[in-house]
């Protein structure tokens, strides 16, 4: 099993970027996916989550209005745009997948391997 995390970068605050996370050897389209986030020095967090269908979504406070996360199944990838970034957004961006039917926040079983997002004031 694989995820790849792409599309992080340096960005002013206000600014937007859509991360990527391509994957493989997984069941997709039975996956939960998920991203999740560690700034430096804090503990990972959980940003969002979306059902197999796509149909159901799940953020964390900090982030609702601005972050939408997205999968095509066709392609067993998904995304996260991320709008209004603001400095406390930096962190490394991780995806993440767990075989079940609830989006949790934590007991997911692959992930990848991070990608950075630095936003500036």
């Amino acid at each position: 099993v694989q995820l790849q995390a792409s599309g992080g970068g340096l960005v002013q605050a206000g600014g937007s970027l859509r991360l990527s996370c391509a994957t493989s050897g997984l069941t997709f389209s039975i996956s939960i996916m998920a991203w999740f986030r560690q700034a430096s020095g804090k503990e990972r967090e959980f940003v969002s989550g979306i059902s197999w269908s796509g149909g159901t979504t799940r953020y964390a406070d900090s982030v609702k209005g601005r972050f939408t996360i997205s999968r095509d199944n066709a392609k067993n990838a998904v995304y996260l745009q991320m709008n209004s970034l603001k400095p406390e957004d930096t962190a490394i961006y991780y995806c993440a997948s767990r075989l079940a039917v609830d989006i949790a926040t934590s007991g997911y079983n692959y992930w990848g391997q991070g990608t950075l997002v630095t936003v500036s004031s």
